[in-house]
């Protein structure tokens, strides 16, 4: 995913709370090899600084953070590689429609080095569970179609020529006409639970980093961030 692509995603996600005759929305992948690889790396190599990094979890955020707020129900259709990016996708959709060749998980162990933000390892965590979160993490290993059905994360697993039809079954949108045509999209409990974590990673880092900048200026030295 470039940078255009995601800003194309926000825009489709205004246009579906704007919109009334849309009710239902449906993320799909281009091909049979990936639903999303992740964000081009190639948009990383005029990073300078930590700084950039930082403003680039920021920029994702408001991203995924719009996709998780639609008005409308959400649902991912999964066929190949839901991996990086393409994983917090999928995790901030209502429902995941997963094909039994469909592979999830955040492999940058092996590719980039870089840690989660606080935002993204809230779906993680609220989705998979501590025990899962840390081995996709620290092995970089991937979960089967199959597994993550078996995790809860897919709602319904299907044959990989059958996706499409049953995400196009699935799909026809009850949910405008039965709230009464509000158009209104209520934050579910379990949603509500996961912001909250979500809050308290959040504190958790700042204050980390507070008590290090503290240290280091006391003792007028360089700040030692050791991501700990």
């Amino acid at each position: 995913m470039t940078w255009e692509m995601y800003e194309g995603l926000h825009a489709a996600c205004e246009r579906a709370g704007d919109d009334p005759a849309i009710k239902v929305v449906v993320l799909r992948g281009a091909g049979d090899k990936a639903f999303v690889a992740g964000t081009d790396i190639a948009q990383f190599e005029d990073f300078a600084s930590g700084a950039d990094g930082v403003a680039y979890e920021a920029r994702f955020t408001r991203i995924i953070d719009r996709l998780e707020n639609v008005d409308v129900p959400t649902v991912v259709a999964v066929r190949g590689a839901c991996v990086g990016g393409g994983l917090a996708i999928a995790a901030a959709c209502d429902l995941r429609v997963a094909t039994e060749s469909a592979r999830f998980g955040v492999p940058i162990a092996r590719t980039l080095g870089n840690c989660l933000s606080s935002n993204s390892m809230s779906f993680l965590l609220f989705h998979l569970g501590p025990a899962v979160t840390l081995d996709l993490l620290l092995r970089a290993e991937l979960l089967t179609g199959p597994e993550a059905y078996a995790q809860g994360f897919v709602r319904v697993l299907t044959a990989d020529d059958g996706l499409d039809a049953t995400v196009d079954e699935g799909s026809q949108p009850r949910a405008r006409d039965d709230l009464g045509g509000q158009g209104n999209h209520p934050p579910s409990p379990q949603t509500t639970a996961r912001r909250r974590r979500r809050r308290r990673l959040r504190r958790v880092r700042q204050r980390r980093l507070r008590r290090c900048r503290a240290r280091a200026f006391a003792t007028k030295s360089p700040p030692q961030w050791r991501g700990r």
